[in-house]
């Protein structure tokens, strides 16, 4: 259902999708843009914007930039830390723009090279709506009310499954209680993108929600269309960059069964090698020579109409002849190894190659203080359990530069992590915080998944009790007029030329995480159908060829990982094993190189790199809790003398009195510092325990002096 009002040049449309109606606006915000549209559900708001450069840029793709600006403001909030400016964009951010990208670059023409920014700024969240639903359709909005040639509308809807029920565009409160997370964008024909989190669910739980989301989806797209027609600009004209036909003609009709005996090669560095041969051939010989006019122009030129000579040749070898570049079968996937133990210091590693493409994964255990802190507009958070994902340069034979995390690893690392964490344990169950770190050492094809792969040997490598392993694929889909095939673990040569990036991760029984990028317009419901069904029996050879390294999580974790011990003291002692400005708890970490943490409920943790030592502390913390009763022989050191007596420190905060009558084992004794001295060693016996003026007296007397050297 839409409804739709104009006042005074402010165009809006409401659409009702489910339970949720989503509001759009235009006319009244950032009128300088090609196109803009306010987007909000409940209280959360986002402005979107889309601006089309005037000018052509000189490259061989699309250039789309997407931007999700999230102020602290939205949220009421201020910005931690000494800088109270945002600075770069958060994990969050990135995330959310990679969503919007990646159902809108396909469907703009191919050629088009005028510089497309998308800006997505959160105005206002009210911590029940996600925004980033909203981004993606706003953006769609934008660019439809725009000039820019754009191809849609396309919707974007979240997933999520509520006491059995299918929910549309869920709270974050409905979210806590689902099985599956999804988020999904698509046109009125097709699935365009697909991203999804899951506690294991079946193909045909995820099947269903797909469904149940494109119903959705195709009651936004028709709002936005008929909303388009009314407030929309009209199209801009360009000249589409594509490759010279004469070129695409003589390269065919010259050079094609040079460039099929080329790809025809199976290795792949011998494949580009001899590619690159022929390409050579190609341009000395169309290209005009040295000097001549505008040769620079004419060697891109040739250059272009080859690359999309050998591209379909490619897929027409792989969609109608059914031969994949490396000469394997459509399911068949590459030889698999898996190592575990590969670095000996390390808390837990895992090494996974598939093919030409390796990764290994280390872990590291930390303690409860080692979580992430998560300050961002939609929650305050903590995250016990991180994966982080890296690609050097040298693991696809590049040299390059080694900066911070990009978009693409921030992307592939969350992917990962949203894959494993269906199985990891509860904080309750192993009181550490996780981390992995996934080294890309070779990458021909989907080495996010391999990072799935090895992650979960370095789990099991770690002895963290996972509940079951968890392996990924990437399947792909090459069209060519009416046929099509989709291909199991994709290398990189058929996701660059192909049509689909479809990326699986789960266990044997389930889905744990799903994502889809396309590069087309769009894939149907079979086809999706057809993907997870190859997928799953490929995670499940995988799975099979991990065992062979190992089976389940070990018994115990690795030499060099860190312990913890637990220990539950009485609330009323809490204070006591913490200290008057936390001295205690400080003391007992530095006597003992360990990190001590105690809840509000009593519950006491001690993280220590030295199982020794974080049993020695353990039971000091047992001494402290523990009444001290008349009679006890306790051993203590000396911390002061008076006149009338010494101080004897019996335990962690708390000091007894040995009364100088008390000091001479039945002699006088005219003064206490002939028999004892600061920092000394005595074994004594408790008199009297006696609560005075509310504070505790304990009274001594002193059995005998032992070694120990005074401070």
């Amino acid at each position: 259902m839409t409804e739709q009002t104009a006042v005074a040049g402010v165009s809006t449309k409401a659409i009702q999708v489910g339970d949720k109606t989503i509001h759009l606006e235009t006319g009244r915000l950032a009128k300088q843009a090609d196109g803009a549209v306010l987007v909000r559900s409940g209280d959360t708001m986002v402005l979107v914007t889309a601006v089309v450069s005037k000018n052509d840029r000189n490259v061989d793709f699309f250039p789309l930039t997407v931007d999700i600006e999230e102020g602290m403001y939205a949220a009421g909030k201020i910005p931690g830390g000494f800088i109270k400016k945002e600075g770069r964009a958060g994990e969050g951010a990135i995330l959310t723009a990679r969503l919007t990208d990646r159902p809108i670059r396909p469907l703009f023409p191919k050629g088009f090279t005028k510089e497309t920014h998308i800006v997505a700024t959160v105005l206002s969240v009210d911590r029940s709506n996600p925004h980033d639903v909203l981004a993606i359709l706003g953006a769609s909005a934008a660019l439809s009310i725009s000039s820019a040639p754009f191809q849609g509308p396309v919707g974007a809807v979240r997933v999520a499954k509520v006491e059995g029920a299918w929910v549309i565009n869920p709270t974050y409160a409905d979210l806590e209680s689902s099985p599956i997370n999804l988020v999904m964008a698509g046109t009125a024909d097709a699935i365009s993108m697909v991203e999804a989190g899951a506690a294991e669910v079946s193909e045909a739980d995820m099947l269903a929600a797909l469904e149940v989301g494109h119903a959705a989806i195709k009651v936004q797209v028709a709002a936005i269309a008929s909303w388009a027609e009314e407030v929309g600009k009209p199209m801009m004209e360009y000249a589409p960059k594509l490759a010279d036909p004469i070129l695409v003609d003589a390269i065919k009709a010259n050079y094609a069964s040079d460039i099929l005996r080329a790809v025809s090669v199976l290795e792949k560095h011998q494949r580009s090698a001899a590619v690159a041969e022929v390409k050579q051939r190609v341009t000395e010989a169309l290209a005009p020579a040295e000097g001549g006019t505008d040769g620079a122009v004419d060697v891109a030129a040739v250059a272009k109409a080859f690359d999309a000579v050998e591209k379909e040749i490619v897929r027409k070898r792989i969609a109608l002849e059914k031969v994949r570049p490396d000469g394997r079968a459509k399911d068949e996937i590459r030889a698999i190894a898996s190592e575990v133990g590969v670095t000996p210091r390390t808390h837990g590693s895992g090494l996974f190659t598939r093919g030409q493409t390796q990764v290994m994964t280390l872990l590291t255990l930390g303690a409860g203080r080692d979580e992430q802190r998560v300050d961002s507009i939609a929650a305050d958070d903590s995250k016990y359990f991180m994966h982080h994902y890296k690609f050097p340069p040298f693991s696809v034979g590049e040299a390059g530069f080694m900066r911070g995390p990009g978009r693409r690893e921030i992307g592939h690392g969350a992917l990962a992590e949203r894959a494993l964490l269906p199985v990891v344990p509860s904080r309750e169950d192993f009181p550490y915080t996780i981390r992995l770190v996934s080294e890309t050492l070779e990458s021909n094809g989907s080495s996010s998944m391999a990072s799935v792969c090895a992650s979960t040997l370095a789990m099991m490598d770690a002895g963290v009790p996972i509940t079951r392993p968890v392996a990924g694929i990437a399947m792909g889909l090459v069209m060519e007029m009416d046929e099509y095939i989709i291909l199991t673990d994709i290398a990189g040569v058929e996701d660059h030329l192909g049509d689909m990036d479809f990326k699986v991760a789960g266990t044997t029984q389930g889905i744990t995480a799903l994502q889809m990028d396309i590069k087309i317009k769009g894939v149907t419901a079979a086809i999706m159908r057809d993907a997870l069904e190859q997928a799953r029996v490929a995670r499940l050879h995988i799975l099979d060829k991990m065992a062979d390294a190992i089976a389940e999580p070990r018994s115990e974790l690795r030499e060099f990982a860190p312990r913890i011990v637990t220990i539950k003291v009485d609330q009323e002692k809490i204070g006591a094993v913490i200290g008057k400005g936390g001295e205690t708890i400080r003391g007992l970490e530095a006597e003992y190189e360990c990190t001590v943490e105690i809840d509000d409920e009593g519950l006491v943790k001690v993280f220590a790199t030295d199982g020794r030592l974080g049993d020695a502390c353990v039971d000091a913390i047992r001494r402290i809790v523990k009444d001290i009763e008349p009679g006890e022989i306790i051993v203590g050191r000396v911390v002061s003398t008076t006149n009338f007596g010494a101080f004897v420190n019996l335990k962690p905060g708390t000091d007894g009195l040995i009364h100088i009558s008390k000091l001479g084992a039945g002699r006088r004794v005219d003064t206490v510092e002939e028999v004892v001295q600061r920092g000394e060693v005595v074994k004594v016996e408790v008199l009297d325990v006696a609560i005075q003026g509310g504070k505790e007296k304990i009274s001594l007397r002193m059995i005998e002096k032992l070694d120990g050297s005074a401070e």
